[in-house]
């Protein structure tokens, strides 16, 4: 899924995303000090690798990578949508899943996660498809706080083509944000379009 997850630093490109199954996190408030958030973050990556490691040991016996932890933002009036003052953002925090997990397995990796970590935002997750169809999207090499021009490149690309933005800012993290060099970050940022 490389034109998804891995396009170039270098210019915005077109992408057709197709109907994709996720696990997801609604919430609100600035991600940096939001306890909720951190909490999202954590859930996901214990069902995620908890379905990896069934998938793996089990009749289906297939080994793959969990994929990244992605993010959609916004604010009831995108007008206001403000970089510098998180506190009014919500967001939908979510891992995609690959396609061979059933409503089944998920149930038991809830019940395998609830056992061992019963992580607080366990109550809050939903397993469901997502489609987001045409979208703009480019690489973000640095910080997220250095984001603006590469969110504006997009906006001007679509609005360049004739487009209208719609639907939800969304970012997908391809960095260990704990251990890589923050000037060296990489995060697909997305923009769906009207069509």
């Amino acid at each position: 899924m490389k034109d998804l997850y891995g396009p170039s630093p270098k210019s915005v490109v077109w992408v057709d995303v197709p109907r994709l199954n996720y696990f997801m996190i609604d919430g609100t408030g600035d991600p940096n000090t939001s306890k909720e958030y951190s909490e999202s973050v954590e859930t996901l990556f214990a069902l995620s690798y908890n379905i990896k490691f069934m998938i793996k040991k089990g009749p289906i016996g297939i080994d793959y990578g969990v994929l990244p932890l992605e993010g959609l933002w916004w604010v009831d009036d995108m007008t206001k949508f403000d970089v510098n003052d998180k506190s009014e953002w919500k967001w939908t925090s979510l891992m995609m899943q690959p396609e061979m997990i059933t409503p089944e397995i998920v149930q038991e990796a809830i019940e395998n996660v609830k056992k061992k970590k019963d992580p607080p935002a366990l109550s809050k997750v939903r397993f469901e498809s997502f489609s987001e169809g045409r979208a703009a999207q480019i690489m973000h090499i640095g910080p997220f706080s250095e984001e603006g021009p590469t969110i504006q490149k997009i906006h001007q690309f679509i609005r360049d083509s004739g487009h209208e933005l719609a639907g939800k800012h969304h970012e997908i993290y391809l960095s260990d944000i704990r251990k890589a060099d923050p000037a060296k970050w990489k995060t697909v940022i997305r923009q769906p379009i009207k069509t």
